[in-house]
């Protein structure tokens, strides 16, 4: 990748949503360099090892919801490796654990008779419950869902992911976040008679999902550059000059970028960004997450592929076993890794806490709880940034500044978790890859409405937990 190099699209950051650009791109005959500034790609969506055991950062899955022909391009990227597993989750409700998704059986034998009476209650008021006070997240849950549900889980939930009082955060998070709107529509799929949930998972960890598809972009002709980051965005008049951090310079039509959408700005000189602009970036902030990885000396742990803690009185949210997601001759019979997730910010009090710290805490959190002392030999942390957009009521007016000013540059697409802020899952992702794709014509141009009718079509997107 030299000066003299031009390309239809550059692609800045190689998360799922970006390779899944560079490899439609590519696929199509366009010339496309992807940059990635970490030593792998993947981004969150990545895989590594810990203890001798590929592990996620955090749970993921390849959900059924799954576009068909989407899901066919990764089956045949992956093959057999690519294997359909049953749901076997447990949530913490009422002091109990119950199954997770949600089981009729369950509902009736494990939780407290007066909680399922207080659910069953709202079940019947619900056609005539009002939302009271602010439209939130919040009042949304109680009205759709009511009350027992939404402050025994959807609250406290909200609360420990975002960091702010649920009252706070706006009621697209609720539209987003919730498939099920409203009790009966929980206790339809509760009762539902069609086949237990389910999902995909390489045998290699979920990180195969975009190595995968790296090769594959690779082998049709994209650039994919790994350790290096762009650091300005020249705008030219028929495209841009991105510069990057060792020195290189690379010129494109397009510049597709899945940055968040204050690190995309930052790249241009401040003449190109209007003080709104900058200050509707800088109003859309992120929760952090520690990732915990405990090294435990026997396997399993326990059955289960995830346990869900929405009470606030444990800093976890959810703990994984990836062994569990998964048949892997490569996985060791004599030991197992757990990943605790842990959303928080840095001023947080157990936030700097070293790893023999943190292991102790979440170890003594998960017998609190009524699991087995993982009595970890080894734990491993990993502090992520980025994780969970934080749908502040407002949120909408400023990412609408934000796409209004990106649709007036010529050369700029944002696209992607990040810069779109949208809390999604990876199969969103690429979708919202491939679209972007698809909108770089041959000549060299770029179908602005076709792009924006499809991220229009993005915002239905509903989060599969």
């Amino acid at each position: 990748m030299g000066e003299d190099e031009r390309y239809d699209a550059i692609v800045l950051g190689g998360g799922p949503a970006g390779l899944a650009a560079a490899w439609y791109a590519a696929r199509d005959r366009r010339r496309v360099a992807l940059i990635e500034r970490a030593d792998r790609v993947g981004g969150l969506a990545g895989s590594f090892e810990v203890a001798g055991v590929r592990v996620d950062h955090g749970s993921h899955r390849l959900h059924e919801r799954t576009e068909p022909e989407l899901l066919a391009d990764l089956r045949t990227l992956l093959g057999d490796e690519l294997q359909h597993r049953r749901r076997d989750g447990r949530i913490r409700l009422c002091e109990r654990w119950v199954a997770f998704p949600l089981q009729a059986a369950d509902l009736v034998t494990a939780v407290p008779p007066a909680f399922a009476a207080r659910a069953a209650r709202d079940v019947a008021t619900g056609p005539v419950r009002l939302r009271r006070g602010e439209d939130s997240f919040a009042s949304r849950a109680r009205a759709g869902l009511g009350p027992t549900v939404a402050k025994a889980f959807y609250e406290p939930y909200a609360r420990k992911l975002f960091g702010v009082e649920p009252s706070e955060l706006s009621p697209e998070l609720f539209r987003r976040r919730v498939g099920a709107r409203s009790g009966g529509g929980i206790l339809r799929r509760v009762l539902s008679r069609n086949p237990a949930p389910g999902f995909w998972y390489p045998a290699g960890g979920f990180g195969r999902i975009p190595e995968a598809i790296a090769d594959a972009a690779v082998g049709a002709g994209a650039v994919l550059r790994t350790r290096v980051a762009a650091v300005a965005i020249r705008p030219g008049p028929d495209g841009a000059t991105v510069e990057l951090s060792d020195g290189a310079t690379v010129r494109a039509r397009r510049v597709l970028s899945t940055l968040p959408a204050r690190t995309t700005t930052g790249l241009y000189d401040p003449v190109h960004v209007p003080d709104r602009v900058a200050a509707a970036a800088d109003a859309l902030t992120y929760r952090a997450a520690l990732l915990v990885y405990l090294v435990v000396g026997h396997r399993p742990y326990t059955t289960f592929d995830a346990h869900y803690f929405p009470e606030l009185d444990i800093p976890l949210t959810r703990l994984s076993e990836p062994t569990n997601y998964r048949t892997s001759r490569a996985d060791p019979v004599d030991r197992t890794v757990l990943c605790a997730e842990m959303p928080g910010s840095p001023d947080d009090a157990w936030w700097s806490l070293d790893a023999e710290a943190l292991g102790r805490l979440v170890s003594g959190a998960l017998v609190a709880q009524g699991l087995p002392d993982p009595d970890p030999t080894d734990v491993v942390v990993r502090r992520a940034e980025h994780v969970y957009p934080v749908y502040r009521r407002g949120h909408d007016g400023h990412q609408e500044v934000l796409e209004s000013w990106a649709d007036g540059r010529h050369e700029l697409v944002l696209f992607g978790r990040q810069p779109l802020f949208a809390h999604d899952n990876t199969h969103h992702a690429l979708a919202m890859g491939r679209g972007a794709a698809s909108c770089l014509g041959p000549d060299g141009t770029f179908d602005a409405a076709r792009w924006r009718a499809l991220r229009d079509g993005f915002r239905d997107h509903v989060v599969e937990d």
